[in-house]
């Protein structure tokens, strides 16, 4: 009776089901947070926050990035149990938009929703790809990493993660495991270093602000590290894309995304006070070639248990692939089967073997192997295009809050998450304003004097790539439909 119920209403949103409903709670939840991964996640730039400003804005920068973030995914979830499908955040505006803008809107707002995930996932890859030779270099002094060996790795990682998702029954059980081990290797992490702390800084260190070496005022530098946190929650997303996997997907999303935001703060937040306040040298932690491996040591005091750590660190960044790859597979699939990307009726084939959209999912692997050629030529830019994944994430959860902002709440049908006349208008009308100041704060150099080799290439990214959508629109977006809702249906349904 449910699960009729389910795909009834995604019916009425355009689209039949095309796979089974094998995504548990524990399992959704497993996705989302493995994705996320708050405290590995932070553990892989946060040394960008201490050259921002210092160790106080690693932990109170976090705090500000948390209570950003949470805002932006709340005015979301709101969406999403509204318009429960896999087509996410486009899908939510071509039922909001207007008759004459919804074609071109909610098809600008797929690309920078699907490039936003393959940038993300190109993103786990390289950390897990740097972690690994990372640990090599630290149990090897001698050994010289060089770009090339990176790529490998990179390639390699990506070979093992995607493996799993040609045996579709086993990825919930995937996902599941990913839960456990990254909230299994928090606490651990967080015991050691409360029992082996070396020196715990004074209470008050982090009243005391410090200034970083970025060379920005000290005020705009706590900015940066404060919009650097927020990679923390990098996709949050997540459980949207597989919302016709699971049962009640209006009211599971809502609730997978904002458990994955407080077990984010719940892992992230008390590690990063311990880490800080036993602390060291700041200085050579942000140096270091695996900032979170020399933190870890400078924490302990011992290398063996750094080492074990941080091999504990490396497991959670590559088993959470697999996550991101079903995610990015899916909303490259859900994109395709509503004409969004080239080759469209290729694209949205779901195997009937497999039960899983792997046309769509390999594509999503060609771009991570493309993509990391480029950090062959320049890792800067490497970099700082994938730090810009937060960015265009952000924009793609700001298109439909503007559409629930401007055309108002009507255009919302009954849901299971309803943030009320005051609450929702709120989280829409911060989140567009916050998007727009992250736009300008994400285009800004990590340091001045900016030269060649530390450029922010993110602006010109940006320019380029909404270039490339415009372009892509004026040529092919005539095959694009989009889904064939039956709005009123849905809310008289909705309504019963």
């Amino acid at each position: 009776m449910i699960k009729n119920l389910d795909d009834e209403i995604l019916h009425l949103q355009g689209h039949d089901a095309s796979m089974p409903r094998s995504f548990s709670s524990v399992a959704s939840i497993g996705l989302a947070f493995s994705i996320t991964g708050s405290w590995v996640g932070y553990l892989s730039c946060f040394g960008a926050s201490i050259t921002f400003a210092g160790p106080q804005n690693v932990v109170l920068g976090l705090v500000v990035g948390t209570v950003v973030q949470w805002i932006i995914t709340l005015g979301l979830a709101e969406i999403a149990s509204a318009f429960p499908s896999s087509g996410g955040q486009y899908h939510a505006v071509f039922c909001m938009a207007s008759e004459g803008t919804r074609r071109s809107v909610s098809y600008l707002t797929g690309w920078f929703s699907m490039l936003a995930w393959w940038i993300n996932t190109s993103s786990g890859l390289m950390i897990a790809a740097k972690a690994v030779l990372g640990l090599a270099s630290f149990c090897w002094p001698t050994y010289d990493t060089v770009n090339w060996h990176v790529y490998l790795v990179y390639l390699l990682v990506m070979l093992v993660t995607a493996a799993p998702l040609t045996m579709s029954r086993t990825v919930p059980w995937i996902t599941q495991g990913c839960l456990y081990i990254s909230v299994s290797g928090f606490l651990m992490a967080f015991i050691v270093v409360m029992a082996m702390h070396q020196e715990f800084q004074p209470q008050g260190y982090l009243l005391h602000a410090s200034h970083g070496t970025s060379g920005w005022p000290h005020g705009f530098a706590w900015i940066l590290g404060a919009a650097n946190s927020m990679y923390a929650y990098v996709g949050t997303d997540g459980a949207i894309h597989i919302a016709e996997e699971m049962n009640h997907p209006g009211r599971r999303i809502p609730q997978i995304m904002n458990l994955t935001m407080l077990i984010g703060v719940l892992s992230a937040l008390p590690l990063f006070m311990a880490l800080i306040y036993a602390i060291q040298d700041p200085e050579k932690v942000a140096s270091a070639t695996l900032p979170s491996l020399e933190l870890f040591y400078q924490a302990t005091g011992s290398r063996a248990v750094s080492l074990f750590l941080q091999i504990w660190v490396t497991t959670v960044y590559i088993s959470s692939m697999t996550s991101q790859w079903v995610t990015s597979g899916r909303m490259a699939w859900a994109f395709a089967r509503d004409g969004g990307i080239p080759f469209s009726d290729y694209f949205a084939v779901v195997d009937e073997r497999f039960q899983s959209p792997i046309r769509a999912t390999v594509l999503s692997t060609a771009f991570a192997s493309l993509y990391g050629l480029l950090y062959l030529a320049s890792t800067n830019a490497f970099s700082s295009i994938t730090t810009s994944a937060v960015l265009y994430f952000n924009i793609s959860y700001a298109i439909p809050q503007a559409m629930a902002l401007f055309r108002g709440r009507a255009v919302l049908p009954r849901r299971s998450l309803n943030l009320g006349p005051i609450v929702g208008p709120f989280c829409n009308a911060f989140t567009v304003i916050a998007v727009l100041a992250l736009v300008i704060i994400y285009s800004c150099p990590s340091t001045l004097p900016t030269q060649v080799d530390s450029m922010n290439y993110s602006s010109v990214v940006l320019v380029g790539i909404s270039g490339i959508i415009l372009a892509s629109w004026l040529l092919v977006g005539s095959r694009f439909r989009g889904p064939d809702v039956d709005l009123q249906r849905m809310h008289f349904l909705l309504s019963a």
